[in-house]
């Protein structure tokens, strides 16, 4: 077996991790835990989502937290997720240097989550490209529900390639595959990997897994194996899709931190940093997160 010396993680739980909890957290704290993660060696943060704040009231400060994050170090890397043009022009304006432009692999989960079908978000990708391009903001892509939805069930490869070819020909690098609802498992993740893999050779894969059936880190190994390097997290634990029923959480990202240190794959990341990030949201919360590592 092959393994990896080094691993990226990308710090999720900003957006993802927040986006469900059901009283808002005050910009300054979010400003304050973003600032903890770098400190604690994390690189890649999702820090905010730029979509309705009616539909997701946790996400409405997205720009006052860019902007009071804007003398982060330049190796801090800040993205945000966006699901059409408005959001990418918000985005843009907010001096974030990396957008992800989400598509649901699923029919009827991609409905729920943008109120328009698959094919017209897609045709509204080559536009987010052309946006993010004038706006000198690199552009990553992200298939929801790509290893199965809670609405339809089995989601097959074709269904996912469905989605990826646009990407592909708009020159999108970056892809995330997402377990958004956890029914994923671990041949399916290396199955699927592999598949997409020899389709796209030149795409960096990138994998969001959810753990919703303690599974997380099983298929965290299994995209090891079939040689992804970028993995993203929450700390905590926290998170999951608000369109979704009964979403669970993210892996952990103390938890993964410490499986691959364990291994001896290189991360960059101290573990008691971000573990003083997730007590910080529990005493905020008054309640313990999922995270096993504490």
């Amino acid at each position: 077996m092959q393994w990896p010396e080094e691993v990226t993680i990308r710090e999720v739980g900003p957006r993802d991790g927040l986006q469900n909890l059901p009283a808002f957290i005050p910009t300054e704290t979010k400003i304050e835990i973003i600032r903890g993660l770098a400190e604690a060696g994390v690189t890649a943060i999702e820090a905010a989502s730029f979509v309705s704040p009616r539909v997701v009231p946790q996400m409405a400060d997205a720009g006052e937290v860019l902007t009071g994050l804007a003398d982060l170090p330049e190796d801090v890397v800040l993205s945000a997720l966006v699901l059409n043009t408005r959001g990418m022009a918000r985005a843009a304006g907010s001096g974030v240097r990396e957008v992800m432009a989400v598509v649901s692999a699923s029919e009827v989960h991609h409905l729920k989550n943008t109120n328009k079908s698959v094919d017209q978000s897609l045709a509204e990708l080559q536009e987010l490209c052309f946006l993010a391009r004038d706006s000198g903001v690199i552009l990553r892509g992200a298939v929801a529900a790509a290893f199965g939805c809670p609405y339809q069930g089995v989601i097959t490869s074709d269904q996912v390639k469905k989605v990826l070819d646009p990407m592909a020909e708009a020159g999108i690098e970056e892809i995330t595959l997402a377990d958004t609802a956890g029914m994923g498992n671990p041949r399916q993740v290396f199955e699927l990997l592999e598949d997409i893999t020899t389709c796209y050779p030149s795409i960096a894969l990138a994998l969001h897994l959810h753990d919703t059936k303690g599974l997380g880190l099983a298929n965290v190994m299994a995209g090891l194996q079939a040689g992804v390097t970028i993995l993203e997290t929450s700390f905590g634990g926290l998170g999951g899709c608000p369109f979704v029923p009964e979403a669970a959480g993210n892996i952990a990202t103390e938890d993964l931190v410490d499986m691959l240190q364990s291994m001896g794959i290189n991360t960059g990341i101290s573990l008691e940093g971000v573990i003083s990030c997730t007590r910080m949201m529990e005493v905020l919360l008054g309640k313990m997160l999922p995270a096993r590592i504490r």
